[in-house]
């Protein structure tokens, strides 16, 4: 599901020239750039929407514009930015720079939708991406967006063939989520950066940039105060009906482990039928719910499992009533038992 309802009317990260709170990994990443020991694969962590695809599209940027390290204008530069009009970004935001792969899902086109998962076939196109020269001289770079979307575990095997024998100049840079669930032997391959959720403010004046909006409004501020740090997800929630919608999620999380079966049928009721946007913003209240569940509850191994395996049957569940335009309202019911069940234990 998309972090907004329509993408191609958002700015992606791939043209995107501004990255909102992350100047500490950003030094980060400059920082071994220039002292010319560049790790070969980054493992760029976080949640959904807070700026990791930007942060990586933004090295990508760099590196590609800036091929030898020992420059005075990368050892001299205060942070990754290349101006929009570099002919390097200007092909990087076309999707036309031959020293660039991106692995992504792709579009199935029996279907016309896009693959649930990064294919195996889609990931060894690394193999002679990364075997032949670069085609400017310089590092051959691959952003993964997202990590947490590879097959598994044929892709996930596959890129960890590459990532156990990279070949010189070569710059891998995964997106991922949740990158504790990736393959214990990517994540040991990969120098990880983890970015923290970006503050209310930075989400608002991220959303009315993007927007064109005034970051004081109360609904843009009302959006970002239940957006969990994630700029993306506040899009989503400004997006026709999605931030009524979350108020009624929110309600019924605050019940818990009561449960109303009439709130419930209405809430079934306002996710409508196959629009993405209202499925994303009951999915991402939930999982904020857990989130916060296993973050500030006791760390019993007992009960963080039970909210381990409670986001599991949400998330499947609800990609199997996105991918098959399932009835909502079982969903609802389903969803809101488990988590009543992880609220009684």
């Amino acid at each position: 599901m998309s972090a907004a309802a329509d993408d191609d009317a958002l700015p992606q990260p791939r043209d995107t020239g501004e990255l909102l709170g992350h100047g500490d990994a950003e030094r980060i990443m400059l920082d071994a750039y220039r002292s010319g020991r560049m790790p070969h694969a980054w493992l760029i962590g976080g949640p959904a929407g807070i700026g990791k695809a930007t942060l990586a599209y933004r090295a990508a940027r760099f590196v590609l514009a800036h091929r030898d390290p020992t420059a005075a204008a990368v050892q001299q530069a205060k942070s990754l930015a290349v101006a929009t009009d570099n002919p390097i970004a200007q092909r990087i935001a076309a999707q036309a720079h031959p020293d660039l792969l991106v692995l992504e899902r792709t579009i199935n086109e029996k279907t016309g939708k896009l693959y649930t998962v990064i294919r195996v076939d889609d990931v060894r196109k690394t193999v002679g991406f990364f075997g032949s020269t670069a085609g400017e001289g310089g590092w051959r770079v691959c952003i993964v967006d997202t990590a947490d979307e590879l097959q598994y575990p044929q892709a996930a095997n596959a890129l960890l063939k590459i990532l156990e024998e990279p070949p010189a100049h070569a710059l891998l840079l995964l997106v991922s989520h949740a990158p504790a669930r990736l393959l214990p032997t990517i994540r040991s391959r990969c120098r990880r950066l983890i970015l923290r959720p970006l503050s209310e403010t930075e989400v608002a004046t991220g959303v009315a940039r993007v927007l064109g909006r005034d970051a004081g409004e109360a609904e843009l501020r009302e959006a970002a105060a239940q957006a969990d740090g994630s700029i993306g997800r506040a899009l989503s929630l400004l997006d026709g009906p999605a931030l009524e919608l979350r108020r009624q999620v929110a309600a019924q999380l605050e019940r818990l482990p009561a449960l109303d079966p009439r709130a419930l049928h209405t809430l079934g009721e306002a996710l409508g039928g196959s629009e993405p946007q209202r499925l994303e913003a009951f999915v991402d209240a939930v999982n904020a719910w857990l989130e916060t569940r296993a973050a500030n509850g006791p760390a019993e191994n007992g009960r963080l499992m039970r909210i381990a395996e409670a986001w599991d049957k949400v998330n499947r569940a609800a990609r199997d009533a996105d991918t098959y335009n399932l009835d909502r309202k079982p969903l609802v019911f389903s969803v809101f038992g488990w988590l009543a069940e992880v609220e009684r234990r």
